[in-house]
């Protein structure tokens, strides 16, 4: 997965253990779910409508997710949960195929936006900034067809390499959990049903802050004593983050907030009582008439960025010997098995020939559109480093999990490197800059859908899926996705844009601040530099430096409020317990339950983008429901606390009910 994908490494935490007995010390014997002479209901009508809309659901929540908090999640077991509920449940249909299906489809839609929200909506900061409107929808439908067909079509002829020849090998953590997901039917009424209840409270609660402005879901107080001049503190009080915090846990939500600390206590206050009435690059003001949120847009948010960058690479850095070794073994294996014929239901794969035509086609695809001007070599070049991190991506997950996987540091090395090349070939300004916006954008994406491809494929290996009918899923997954992915970044855009405080976008905007600082050589690189000398001195003291490097990146109101959720886990993780199952079954119900709030929050986020745009009266729909304006009614900072308190106290409820259920 993409840029800060913590979420998934908590759902292998809890349910990786209980899969390890089950999981063959080679391929040797190792019988599927679903014999592969059996052949049930899996690739049909109901399958692909319902993971064409679990692809679009949580596509669009996850986009507005990552370009709201600079997080992620995982879609693959709420994906499968509901599902379940869904096909198995009110549809009554009993076929673990179909519900693995719904959710490779589904999970494919939001790895795949997942990616587009890395590096695109740069394209539309810089169509605002030079007066070029908007970029064509078309232009990004084709971007994110291309990274995702490929990151797809990379990973069939790898499938047996990695999922089979080394089953038990590469436990592929999260495609596990997931098969026990799948394969748990007897309790998927009940998962599904909390997922939907998070979902409906998250709605409501996001309706009523963002929509009706009751209260305002951010939550801000100013200090204007001198003795911490320079800053403030606050939260911002919404389900999401919530969410979040619960499933990344208490020790990434503490790196996050320990950043945010360091940024806006620290560094902040010093600012402020050094700086007195000077006006220093790049801000335009005297720094003595800045409040909090003018020094940290216009000093700390470079600091944050050069530390975010810094840890991306040093990621990449200390992974190098795992890539290498990683490609070498995945290249080395898929030559000593490609030559066996796969006769058995379970082992057809999508044939080598569509794979080859499909990826010359992408090829000639990305040297004719103009959003990536390259040569017809250069575009090949460009699938063949494709290649490369689409294999280290879905090794590695397979290893480490995703939450490991360094995609960061990849996307950053990409964009340094493209567009090195880019300027020292004489493509600049404008043209090279999107150039190797594109050129990230596709490697991006390739490197998000291979490790997702793969993920699913190990869930379909396990319960007896057919691969080619789940490589065409993914397929549909990407296409469906892909589809709305660029009216959703549209529509965002207009209602908000992408930087603004409702949509801060922190990783498109650190990938437009790397190429703009390589081909215009404009950024204040004495704050960059100190950023990234913070993430070595936290690297030196074995301090993850992604999640302090964000929590130092994003407003400390964002981490706050993860800290909340990070805190309610951290209750539960220390909650004593009759035994291990029942801590576990506890845990992923509140996973369940928070992935809900994520996505409710996600969907109710795009509703109300659109009501920011249409037309009503004098104004908008978002005016005439706007109850702080229409009728003077807010409940202010206070109101906002009373209600997260609420909401976080339901989480606490929610997660203790299951303990009075158990016998």
């Amino acid at each position: 997965m993409p840029f800060l994908c913590y979420t998934k490494s908590e759902i292998i935490d809890i349910l990786y253990p209980f899969l390890k007995g089950a999981i063959m010390k080679n391929n040797e014997g190792f019988k599927p779910f679903i014999p592969a002479d059996q052949n049930p209901n899996e690739l049909n009508a109901t399958s692909i409508i319902m993971g064409a809309i679990l692809a679009i659901v949580f596509g669009a929540a996850n986009a507005y997710l990552g370009l709201r908090v600079g997080l992620t999640i995982s879609a693959s077991i709420p994906a499968a949960v509901i599902s379940m509920g869904v096909i198995r449940f009110i549809l009554k249909r009993n076929s673990v195929l179909e519900n693995n299906m719904a959710q490779t489809i589904g999970s494919a839609g939001e790895s795949l936006a997942a990616g587009a929200i890395f590096t695109l909506p740069a394209l539309f900061i810089w169509f605002n900034e030079w007066d070029m409107g908007t970029p064509s929808i078309l232009s990004i439908f084709i971007i994110s067809i291309i990274g995702g067909v490929l990151g797809i079509l990379f990973m069939i002829p790898l499938r047996n390499a990695l999922i089979v020849q080394e089953h038990g090998v590469l436990p592929y953590p999260e495609g596990t959990a997931c098969a026990e997901v799948l394969l748990a039917g007897e309790s998927g009424g009940a998962k599904a049903s909390t997922v939907f209840k998070g979902l409906g409270i998250a709605a409501v609660y996001k309706f009523i802050a963002d929509g009706l402005k009751l209260f305002p879901s951010e939550v801000h107080y100013e200090i204007s004593n001198n003795t911490m001049r320079g800053t403030g503190v606050g939260m911002d009080v919404l389900p999401a983050l919530l969410g979040v915090g619960y499933i990344t846990g208490p020790r990434i939500s503490s790196y996050m907030f320990t950043g945010g600390i360091l940024g806006w206590f620290v560094l902040m206050p010093l600012i402020a009582f050094f700086g007195g009435d000077a006006v220093l690059f790049p801000g335009t003001d005297p720094i003595s008439s800045m409040d909090s949120w003018g020094i940290w847009g216009s000093y700390i948010r470079y600091i944050g960025a050069g530390a975010v960058a810094a840890g991306g690479i040093i990621s990449l850095i200390k992974s190098l010997p795992m890539i290498f070794s990683s490609f070498r073994d995945a290249i080395k294996a898929y030559g000593s098995g490609a030559g066996s014929a796969n006769t058995l239901r379970t082992e057809k794969d999508l044939p080598l020939p569509f794979v080859g035509i499909g990826i010359v086609a992408m090829v000639i695809l990305i040297w004719l559109i103009p959003q990536v001007p390259v040569s017809l070599l250069s575009a090949a070049l460009i699938v063949l480093f494709g290649f490369f991190f689409a294999t280290v991506s879905s090794r590695m997950v397979g290893l480490i999990g995703s939450s490991n996987n360094p995609v960061s540091g990849m996307a950053i090395a990409t964009l340094l490197f493209s567009t090195i090349l880019l300027k020292w070939s004489g493509q600049v300004g404008r043209e090279g800059m999107m150039a190797a916006i594109g050129i990230g954008s596709i490697i991006c994406i390739i490197a998000a859908i291979a490790g997702d491809t793969s993920q699913d494929l190990k869930t379909g290996y396990i319960v007896g899926a057919t691969p080619y009918r789940q490589q065409i899923g993914e397929l549909i997954g990407v296409f469906a996705s892909a589809i709305v992915i660029g009216f959703v970044l549209w529509l965002l855009n207009e209602s908000w844009g992408y930087g603004s405080p409702e949509l801060p976008a922190p990783q498109a905007i650190l990938m437009k601040l790397v190429v703009e600082g390589v081909m215009n050589g404009n950024l204040p690189w004495l704050l960059v530099l100190a950023g990234v000398a913070i993430a070595v001195l936290a690297e030196i003291l074995r301090i993850p430096v992604l999640p302090f490097a964000v929590g130092l990146y994003l407003p400390f109101h964002l981490s706050s409020g993860i800290m909340v959720g990070g805190l309610v886990r951290l209750y539960v993780d220390k909650k004593k317990h009759k035994s291990e199952e029942e801590k576990t079954e506890a845990t992923t119900t509140g996973i369940l339950f928070t992935s809900g709030l994520i996505a409710g929050e996600g969907l109710i986020g795009i509703l109300l983008a659109v009501f920011a745009i249409i037309p009503f009266a004098n104004g908008t729909l978002a005016d005439v429901i706007n109850l702080q304006t229409g009728a003077g009614i807010n409940l202010g900072n206070l109101g906002g606390l009373i209600f997260f308190a609420l909401l976080t106290a339901y989480l606490v409820f929610v997660v203790n009910k299951k303990y009075e259920k158990r016998p």
